[in-house]
């Protein structure tokens, strides 16, 4: 037998490849319950604020605070996974995160929904985003294998909210909110047994960095800062970021406002989990053959598109399941391959760090797209001023990454194969 094929067979029966699936699989769990449990709190917009008399801003802000502080925090977060490792990290999270919802089943008005469902789930989200998953499925897989394992974690959370928003909807309506919440921290327990799963020797934290990657996590970010690419792709995460959360958060209000059904409104949210299990494999795996800033650009420019239709036609329980299949194929898209650049230009050893940052600005976008539509709302009557700050967001997101210098896809998967 040759060097080369021994060498080959070591490498397919090596922990390593063990461990990489198994990191995969709890990565995508993890997001799964945490995501999944996120997105449907747009459910509780009406129930809420009817109970505790309250406007919608102030659960927008809530849930603006939360996202705020997910992306405040995720650098932080991401540069603890990478010194520590990410099972402790995300272990942790998922405690306070349970607490959080616990707690928010308890409040009484509009400072404790504040500080509970925004401060309290804000600060466990912050240790259990995407930049820390990634981040450790990211070193576990070969630079070829990265889009479509990242596209795999992200699906997981598009699953979570497919089978979660029709559970806290039904729990909501058999219970009622505050029961809702506090059965929702179940899934927090499911997730900090599974978090231990993370704890791989590959990224457990003070492992030595590769030729030519940097030797701090501070170094790695001084890197970043100088690249315009780096800048260009941070701005176009915002846009996904007040994409995304003015529609998990807004979409059953707005319908309702519109006569659809409370169930209808549940089903499109739904569908934008389901949908996007499809559409985030197929963005990842479609990373290692086209120009991840053209599919970026698409991604954006198809979001647009649809949030015009959205304005302008006439609103039908068929237009509104339509929209949340639609939109939820485009919906996460966006991760596998801003993930993949940032691993692409800047190495994987502090993916977790850098791809903080860039979700920070994700985050920054979802307070916006969570309190602005809710303050618009309060203002006018209507979402319409923010549907129309979405067409306009997302004309920007198609255009501002077109001049960044992406290495070739024919490129990286020749570097995977040597």
């Amino acid at each position: 037998m040759s060097q080369t094929a021994s060498n080959q067979t070591v490498a397919k029966k090596s922990p390593l490849q063990a461990g990489a699936l198994t990191v995969l699989v709890c990565g995508a769990i993890v997001i799964t319950l945490g995501m999944g449990v996120r997105q449907s709190f747009g459910i509780f917009l009406k129930p809420v604020t009817a109970d505790l008399e309250i406007g919608r801003q102030v659960f927008g802000l809530a849930i603006a605070l939360q996202t705020l502080l997910t992306g405040l925090l995720g650098p932080a977060a991401g540069m603890l996974s990478d010194r520590f490792g990410p099972n402790r990290v995300i272990a942790a999270g998922t405690l306070i995160y349970g607490l959080g919802l616990v707690l928010t089943g308890f409040a009484q008005g509009p400072n404790s929904l504040v500080i509970t469902l925004g401060g309290v789930v804000g600060l466990g989200m912050s240790l259990l985003t995407l930049p820390v998953v990634l981040g450790a499925v990211g070193q576990v897989v070969t630079p070829a294998q990265r889009g479509t394992a990242f596209g795999l974690v992200t699906a997981g959370g598009s699953f979570g909210q497919f089978a979660m928003v029709p559970g806290a909807q039904a729990l909501v309506s058999t219970f009622d909110w505050q029961w809702a919440f506090i059965l929702l921290s179940i899934a927090m327990a499911v997730a900090f047994a599974v978090s231990f799963g993370l704890a791989h020797k590959a990224n457990a934290g003070g492992t030595t960095p590769a030729a030519g990657e940097d030797s701090s996590a501070w170094a790695a970010l001084a890197r970043a800062g100088r690249h315009p690419g780096y800048w260009l792709l941070t701005l176009s995460f915002f846009v996904c970021g007040f994409h995304v959360a003015f529609v998990a958060t807004h979409l059953p209000a707005y319908l309702a406002d519109r006569g659809i059904s409370a169930s209808v409104a549940a089903n499109a949210l739904a569908l934008i989990g389901l949908c996007n299990i499809f559409g985030s494999y197929l963005f990842g795996a479609a990373c290692s053959r086209y120009a991840k800033k053209h599919l970026l650009s698409g991604i954006y420019a198809g979001r647009a598109l649809l949030f015009v239709l959205m304005l302008m036609l006439p609103m039908t329980p068929a237009l509104a399941l339509a929209f949340g299949a639609m939109i939820g194929f485009l919906w996460l898209g966006t991760v596998p391959p801003t993930s993949g650049l940032v691993a692409q230009l800047f190495g994987t050893r502090y993916l977790a760090t850098l791809f903080g940052v860039v979700f920070m600005s994700h985050q920054i976008g979802g307070f916006l797209g969570a309190w602005f539509a809710g303050y618009l709302f309060d203002s006018t009557g209507s979402y319409d001023i923010a549907w129309m700050i979405s067409i306009g967001l997302g004309v920007f997101g198609a255009l501002v990454l077109l001049p960044v210098a992406e290495e070739s896809p024919a490129r990286v998967r020749a570097a995977g194969a040597s």
